[in-house]
Formats: C-alpha cells, sequence, structure tokens
C-alpha cells in the first residue's frame, strides 16, 4: 500500500496593522509561500495612508505626495500582480509651489531649464548651480541605494564595502541647510531645496545632510498624484492581498503579543487569540512597544528608553470640504512664514507657531472624484510640535484653527470660512488618542544620527525572536517610499527564517531608473 507523504504545515504569519507597510508585507510573504493574517485596529485598511470620507468629499488622512512609484510597482509585480492596472497615478507639473511670504514664489518643476528660471527669479547668481545640485543629489542616491535596500544588525554594517564607499558623499558632520550652503547663498533658495526634511518632520538645520537625496527622489522620479487620493494605494493593496488569500480582520485591535519566552507565537485581539510562527508589527512602534508588549520582556528598547528617544514634529490638520473650486491654487503649495528659522526653531521647542508655515493640498483640480461637483476637497497642514513640548491643545486649537484659515484664505485670495461645507480638525493630541501615535509625533522617531541604520529598531527585531519591524518607526525610516523598502526587508528577513519557499524571489533591489 501506498503512505503519502505527509506535507508539512504551511507557516503562519501574524501582520498586525494594515497600513503600507503591513500591507506590501502581506502580500510578499503570501506569495513567498505563507499564511499571512492582517490584524487592524480601525475598520478599513490603510492607517495613516487611509481615507477619510465626510458628506461626499474624500481626504487622505496623512502622506498626499506620492513618490518612487517603482517600489510598489516592483511589489506588486514580485506578487503576480500590475500595480497601474489597480491604480491610475498622474503626473504632477508643476509639482508644487513654493510661496514665500513677501508673495515670491517657486513653481517646482523636474524641467530643470524652466526650474533654473524660477529659481532665478529669487537669486539669479544662485540659478545656476541648480544643474549641478541635481546631479551631486543623484550621484549620492545611487551611492546610497544599496545602503538604503538592506538591513542593519549591527556596527559590522557599518563597514560593508558599499558604506565606505558611500561615506564620503554622507558627509555626516552636516546638516540639510549646511550642505545647502556650499550650493547656494540665498535663504530662501535653500529653504526651497531642505523644506523635505518635513517628510521626515525634521528641521533642515538638524536633518543629517543625507537627505538632500529626498530631492533628487522628488527631481529624478516625479511627484504623482493616485486617482482618489493616496489611500487608493493602500486600497488597492488590501484588494490585491485579498484575492492572494490574505486574510484582512479590520475593527480587531491587538490587546498584547503572545510569548513564550523571549518569542512571540501570536497575539491576543479583543475577538479571541492568534498562534502564529511569526510576527509583523507595523503599529507605530513606540506605542505598540510600550502597550503591547511587557517592559521586561524588552532588554534594548525598554520603555524608559523608548520616552528617552528623540521624536519627529507632530502636525495640526485641517481637512475642509468647501463650495466653489480654486483654480489659482496648485495641486500642492508650501506657505512659509516670514521668519522661517524661527518657526522651525519653535516646532524644535514643541511649541505651535506663532506664525506658521503650512502646506494646502487642492488635489480637486487634478481629481474631481475627490468632492461634489463644484465643490473642493482642502487638505491644510501646519508642522507643530510633538505633545513632549506641553501645549494644551483643548485649550489652544479654536485660536490655532482660526490662525491657519487666515493663512489658507490669503492664498485663496477670499475668505474660505463661509464656504466651508464640512470640516475635521486634527491636533497632536488626536494623533496620539486617535491614532495610537507615540507623543502625537506623526512621523515617528526622528531621523537624527543617534537614529538611523542599525541605531534604529531592526527590521529584525532585537528584543524579542519572531518579530519583525516594518514602518516609519524602523530601518530605513519614514514616508511611503522608505516604508516600502521596510516592507521588502521585513518580509526578506521573515521569509528566509521561516524557510518559505519563495523566500528567495523576495527582492530588496531598489530600481535604478525612473519609468518613461
Amino acid at each position: 500500500m501506498n503512505v503519502m507523504q505527509a506535507r508539512p504545515a504551511p507557516r503562519r504569519v501574524l501582520v498586525i496593522g494594515a497600513g503600507p507597510g503591513g500591507l506590501a508585507t502581506a502580500m510578499l510573504l503570501r506569495a513567498a509561500g505563507a499564511e499571512v493574517t492582517i490584524l487592524e485596529k480601525e475598520d478599513q485598511p490603510g492607517g495613516r495612508t487611509g481615507a477619510i470620507r465626510r458628506d461626499g468629499f474624500t481626504f487622505d488622512i496623512g502622506p498626499t505626495f506620492f513618490l518612487y512609484p517603482e517600489i510598489p510597482r516592483e511589489i506588486f509585480a514580485a506578487c503576480g500582480h500590475d500595480f497601474d492596472a489597480e491604480v491610475e497615478l498622474v503626473k504632477l507639473d508643476p509639482m508644487y509651489r513654493l510661496q514665500f511670504d513677501d508673495g515670491r514664489m517657486i513653481d517646482a518643476t523636474a524641467d530643470v531649464e524652466r526650474l533654473t528660471a524660477q529659481v532665478a527669479k529669487i537669486d539669479a547668481r544662485d540659478a545656476r548651480n541648480v544643474a549641478g545640485y541635481l546631479e551631486a543629489n543623484r550621484a549620492k542616491f545611487e551611492a546610497f541605494r544599496p545602503i538604503l535596500q538592506r538591513p542593519f544588525a549591527s556596527l559590522r554594517d557599518l563597514a560593508q564595502p558599499d558604506m565606505l564607499k558611500a561615506l564620503p558623499k554622507f558627509r555626516p558632520w552636516s546638516t540639510v541647510d549646511g550642505e545647502l550652503h556650499r550650493w547656494f547663498r540665498n535663504p530662501d533658495v535653500r529653504v526651497a531645496f531642505s523644506f523635505q526634511s518635513k517628510y521626515l518632520g525634521m528641521s533642515p538645520f538638524k536633518c543629517p545632510s543625507l537627505f538632500t537625496i529626498i530631492a533628487h527622489v522628488e527631481y529624478g522620479f516625479g511627484v504623482w498624484h493616485p486617482k482618489g487620493g493616496c489611500n487608493a494605494i493602500t486600497a488597492a493593496m488590501a484588494r490585491v492581498a485579498r484575492r492572494m488569500g490574505v486574510d484582512i480582520r479590520l475593527s480587531e485591535p491587538v490587546e498584547r503579543l503572545k510569548l513564550e519566552g523571549r518569542r512571540a507565537v501570536g497575539a491576543v485581539t479583543t475577538r479571541g487569540d492568534h498562534d502564529a510562527d511569526a510576527v509583523v508589527m507595523n503599529a507605530d512602534f513606540a506605542h505598540a512597544m510600550t502597550t503591547l508588549v511587557p517592559d521586561a520582556a524588552r532588554r534594548r528598547w525598554s520603555d524608559k528608553r523608548i520616552k528617552s528617544k528623540s521624536y519627529s514634529c507632530s502636525t495640526f490638520m485641517l481637512y475642509l470640504g468647501i463650495e466653489g473650486t480654486l483654480p489659482d491654487m496648485q495641486h500642492h503649495t508650501i506657505a512659509f512664514s516670514g521668519d522661517y528659522q524661527r518657526n522651525v526653531a519653535e516646532i524644535d521647542a514643541g511649541k505651535a507657531p506663532v506664525e506658521p508655515t503650512i502646506y494646502v493640498q487642492n488635489a480637486s483640480r487634478t481629481d474631481p472624484t475627490l468632492a461634489p461637483a463644484g465643490h473642493s476637497a482642502l487638505y491644510v497642514l501646519a508642522p507643530v510640535g510633538n505633545l513632549t513640548g506641553g501645549e494644551d491643545w483643548a485649550a489652544l486649537a479654536p485660536a490655532y484653527r482660526e490662525k491657519i484659515l487666515d493663512r489658507v484664505s490669503k492664498l485663496a485670495g477670499r475668505d474660505i470660512r463661509p464656504l466651508i461645507r464640512t470640516e475635521l480638525m486634527f491636533t497632536p493630541e488626536d494623533w496620539r488618542s486617535k491614532l495610537a501615535v507615540y507623543n502625537g509625533a506623526t512621523f515617528n522617531l526622528a531621523h537624527n544620527l543617534g537614529q538611523m541604520l542599525h541605531y534604529r529598531p531592526r527590521n529584525r527585531f532585537e528584543d524579542i525572536d519572531g518579530v519583525y519591524l516594518t514602518g516609519g518607526g524602523t530601518h530605513p525610516g519614514s514616508g511611503l517610499p522608505t516604508i516600502f523598502e521596510s516592507a521588502r526587508i521585513a518580509a526578506k528577513l521573515c521569509g528566509e527564517d521561516l524557510g518559505l519557499p519563495g523566500a528567495g524571489d523576495i527582492s530588496t533591489t531598489l530600481p535604478m531608473e525612473a519609468a518613461e
């Protein structure tokens, strides 16, 4: 009698959080052969890249700039799906408008000749250095490409050949603003090429000079708008993940990890127990560790150490559905404070700036699906200090709302208050209480030299076996492109450790070229 050989049971992976990192990791691990369940506390996937829908208007909760679509294209392709068949992208040109307090402006474009002419309106001498600056950052990005695509587990990783080759371009003793001093004398021009450090929630006067490469990601690969908003990306990922067989459980918050010694063996939710061979954490790192894992189970990342770390800024948000259109306002506008250095210093001190810099997205001019006919969906963000600064946001918020509306009205050329048909406000306290963001720091751990590479929480979590980290709180850092890259790193480590049959097919190689 023939006896069929029993197949080994498939490996089971739990993913905590259905944000972009968790969804991408789930897709890749499922494609590699794991059984994957995602546990999400909210009633929709997406996390901070989800949607707010009110009265016929759609707003992104968090990210609105979509950069570097080549990475999600590769993730979808690795899972047998076509990203561009799932998400409709519109390339923006100009990418955004930079509005200075005195009325001058720069319409940023990837066309170097046009960009140079824009900068010349601010400073003709500095304009001559634009092309050279962009080329230098292209070379820096290429040097750091392999560093952003692999895990950092110890100091030894700093001695790898690719790291040693890239270090001269890193200039670790310098900041983003310091690096820009080498190219541009005019402070407004430096602001125009350094505000991107706010994508990381950091000041350009403190952010390491490495992050001037964000300018290349914008100018080399473009700024895109996904139809429906950036939330359409995570919606597409959830849709594809379900087709692949990933079990996405919404409205099921995790209460704690299940541990056996120093190994994670599952999670307990409000609905029951889930056993697993591995757990991927996509929740806000500091919040999740201090609430889901006992302090005694964490040696390196204890509650005390987590509390001692530096965190990014927070944001004050207004989501405004207004009657009418604003044809003179660009899709993306950054309106700088008249005293930008003071503005940044107040944020670093944990305060609400007296004269805030604001960012306004008027995406309805590009995408009419976001608002009822004849209306506009405005997303307004002001960087502010996180909750360590001690601001009383319950008392401060109403007056701060008026201050922000004054600035938006100035950009719109009219008072927008009578036009508001729906509105939602988020303060740093709301980020903490409603979206479980530690200290209300919307961009996670700060990206200073002491909190990068192997000093950042590692993608294979060093304190608990069987736990893998993805998201902005781990290596390589915040922002959608790097979060997607953290997912590829975490998925590959997890897949290899579990011996998944398709683990070798999980690529962590960043795309070389922008798509034509």
